[in-house]
């Protein structure tokens, strides 16, 4: 049986030396960077990406007015209405922003 370990930032301290050491690195210009061992990113690997599946956008409480219709049409399912609301919502800002993105 594996034994888990937990650790965190406290259990490696920021010191002053290594404070330093990221302070010289972050202050290098980018052209100093060796990029080598790193391959290029490829068509393929762009068509088959896909989003961190452990991403989750805040959420924010808003009051919303919206026709009784189409709550109506929300609710029919069941539990649930508010995240298909958001669901069709945010298809439709998808659908939106790849239209522009197309066009620039």
């Amino acid at each position: 049986m594996r034994k888990l370990v937990h650790r965190t930032l406290a259990d490696h301290p920021m010191t002053s030396a290594r404070k330093r050491r990221l302070g010289r690195v972050a202050a290098q210009p980018d052209s100093q960077i060796d990029f080598s061992e790193i391959p290029p990113l490829t068509e393929k690997f762009w068509k088959n990406a896909v989003r961190n599946p452990w991403y989750r956008p805040r959420k924010q409480q808003v009051t919303l007015r919206i026709d009784a219709d189409v709550l109506a049409w929300l609710r029919r399912d069941g539990k649930g209405y508010q995240s298909r609301l958001n669901s069709v919502l945010r298809n439709a800002m998808l659908a939106q922003l790849r239209g522009k993105k197309k066009s620039a």
